[in-house]
């Protein structure tokens, strides 16, 4: 029994460290590019074609305010922000209102559904009203919690100098908006876990997908994969629109620009269940990209190492593998949560992502149980690639 203990261990180990030699190799080649794109940045005026800023709202999070603050201190010469919600009377347009109110030169539509139509991810229906509206036609859709720099469209607005890029989107570093250990912990593993596995995947296949916090899409392809509309069965939309854009022959361009993601849950419970429901959408969206997932944590094999060398009279040897997986750990903390998204949280980094990666084996294998999700208070049921309907 301890012998297969360790083979497992090892095995783990090994299929890690494989993961961690994919992302290492293709982050000097992601900072390459990044390179090139600052150089470009700085010729002026540059590639500056207008474009509609899509701003969903649902509620008033804590530090909405701010956050919004920062999309009307853009250093770009023509844009326009549109905000949706469910009701007129939403606290989040609310606060945009007071924040639009400030900066009256920026041109502002403030849009609600009233509730129609009634899609699972209600998010889509305000999607189809702003793009209905939007003056311009390369779209930029940001999620509420994110905080962006004054270059921010700037960057969005690079790729699309290429005709043949159909959309992009951008990294993002985890940010604890109100501090505490577990919005900590869960900020760490979006700034490295996740930027990780994207990088790793657009090594091995390409960029096929975008991720939600950040995405721009050329109008006429919105329009030619169905419309936002594609997405209203789905958990992961982010997922499908950069699916579908790259099924329709585009690129999708990962931006060299890293935004902030803010993590809103500080409590464990709500940080928990996030970090569950979104394993369990990845589950059902890549079901067998997800399976594999298991192999690219570290640590717990790296503990099953230490238990079954304790086990078999060697814990030296236990020792020096679990050193090797925190070794491999600390290697994407540096190369991706520092280099890459430009995290600078040295004690998340260093301390807290090998517990991180625990964690995210735990969350991995909690995905596993069950196919109910709760979302913005209503429980629904995941089905086979990744659509959703409501809880029987």
């Amino acid at each position: 029994m301890p012998y297969a203990l360790l083979g497992l261990a090892v095995f783990g180990l090994v299929t890690s460290a494989v993961f961690t030699g994919i992302v290492l190799w293709a982050v000097p080649g992601y900072l390459r590019e990044r390179r090139l794109a600052l150089a470009q940045l700085t010729a002026r005026p540059g590639f500056t074609p207008p474009l509609t800023l899509l701003k969903p709202l649902h509620g008033a999070d804590p530090g909405l305010e701010s956050y919004l603050e920062t999309f009307f201190m853009q250093d770009y010469p023509a844009y326009e922000i549109l905000f949706c919600a469910r009701t007129a009377n939403d606290e989040g347009l609310e606060t945009a209102r007071r924040v639009a109110a400030r900066h009256p030169h920026i041109p502002v539509q403030f849009l609600f559904t009233g509730g129609q139509p009634d899609y699972i991810n209600a998010k889509v229906a305000s999607m189809e009203l702003m793009e209905a509206y939007a003056a311009h036609d390369i779209l930029v859709i940001s999620d509420s919690d994110v905080r962006v720099a004054p270059d921010y469209l700037r960057s969005v607005a690079l790729p699309f100098a290429d005709e043949h890029v159909g959309g992009m989107c951008c990294l993002y570093r985890g940010v604890a908006a109100e501090g505490g250990l577990w919005a900590r912990l869960e900020a760490v593993g979006m700034s490295v876990e996740m930027s990780s596995g994207v990088l790793a995947a657009r090594a091995m296949e390409g960029m096929q997908f975008t991720l939600g916090p950040t995405m721009a899409f050329r109008r006429e392809t919105i329009r030619r994969m169905g419309g936002f509309k594609v997405t209203a069965d789905y958990c992961a939309d982010d997922f499908i629109l950069g699916n579908e854009t790259w099924k329709l022959g585009q690129s999708v361009v990962l931006s060299h620009h890293a935004i902030d993601h803010m993590v809103l849950h500080s409590g464990l419970i709500g940080s928990l269940k996030h970090q569950v429901r979104w394993m369990k959408s990845t589950r059902f969206s890549r079901p067998k990209g997800h399976f594999g997932t298991a192999l690219t944590f570290s640590m717990p094999f790296g503990l099953l190492a230490l238990a079954a060398c304790a086990w078999l009279g060697a814990p030296m040897w236990g020792l020096a593998l679990l050193a090797f997986a925190v070794a491999s750990r600390l290697a994407l903390s540096i190369a991706v949560g520092h280099l890459v998204v430009r995290d600078t949280s040295w004690f998340g980094l260093l301390v807290l992502y090998p517990i991180r990666d625990l964690m995210g084996f735990c969350f991995w294998a909690a995905s596993y149980a069950g196919r109910r999700v709760l979302w913005r208070g209503r429980v629904l049921e995941l089905l086979p690639g990744g659509k959703m309907r409501d809880a029987q």
